[in-house]
């Protein structure tokens, strides 16, 4: 099997051998550390691995000159950033360079472990993706925009719940209907949990993009005012609109 190949670039001697020792451990070939970011970019260059773990504070050249220089090379790889700061402007600056993700720091090499999972998860070659990945590939990117826009940071828990549940229901909208004994328990496999625990962390996703109070752009996303002030949907409402405008968006899409 074609073992993935990962690149960490932390300023953090310590963080950088726990990450890299926490992938390894998962069956990732983590074929470069450094705290260097113009060494970081000569190793990806070299490497070519499939995804980069990046600091935005390096040595040298920082985390978003790595991110400029990796896209580049045009090289296929996910980046995985992790920062300390939550502006708003900082992540959106980190997606538009091409990042998958943005962890806000302190984060577990548990959590980094998993999004590479999450990103890496074919067992092919990039070269060798079939549309059915790259379907999947492009509605990942989809919902991660939309999470964006509305205000659910990708470090916590429910981000990758939330994610899977989305993915589920746009694959098999009769799912919503049955949510406690058919989603929860399915997502909580996949991610080795409880369905009580996934429950929980996707009411906690959905309230954490509430209370950011971004209301208009929640409205701007479903198209229509569905939301004021402080009410909130349930998790199966929340997951069926967005799984519902990603369907009418595929269906437009093959117009």
């Amino acid at each position: 099997m074609y073992q993935k190949k990962i690149v960490v670039l932390d300023s953090n001697t310590d963080t950088a051998r726990e990450v890299s020792d926490r992938l390894k451990a998962d069956g990732f070939d983590v074929c470069a550390v450094s705290d260097d970011g113009n060494e970081g970019v000569r190793l990806v260059e070299e490497c070519k691995p499939d995804a980069v773990v990046v600091g935005l504070v390096l040595r040298g050249l920082d985390g978003f000159g790595v991110l400029d220089r990796i896209h580049e090379m045009h090289l296929p790889c996910s980046v995985i950033v992790t920062g300390s700061s939550s502006d708003d402007s900082v992540v959106e600056r980190v997606m538009s360079k091409g990042a998958k993700c943005y962890l806000l720091r302190p984060v577990s090499a548990e959590i980094i472990a998993e999004r590479a999972r999450e990103f890496l998860s074919v067992s092919e070659k990039p070269q060798t993706i079939g549309l059915r990945e790259k379907r999947n590939a492009s509605l990942d990117e989809k919902i991660s925009n939309i999470f964006i826009s509305i205000g659910i940071p990708p470090h916590i828990k429910g981000y990758g719940y939330l994610r899977e549940g989305i993915k589920m229901a746009v694959e098999d909208p009769s799912i919503i209907n049955n949510v406690t004994k058919s989603l929860y328990p399915k997502i909580a496999e996949k991610f080795e949990t409880t369905p009580s625990k996934v429950e929980r962390a996707i009411r906690h996703s959905i309230e954490v993009a509430w209370n950011r109070q971004r209301i208009d752009a929640i409205n701007a996303v479903f198209g229509v005012r569905v939301y004021i002030g402080s009410d909130k949907p349930t998790n199966s409402e929340f997951i069926a609109l967005v799984a519902d405008k990603l369907i009418l968006e595929g269906l437009a899409n093959m117009q």
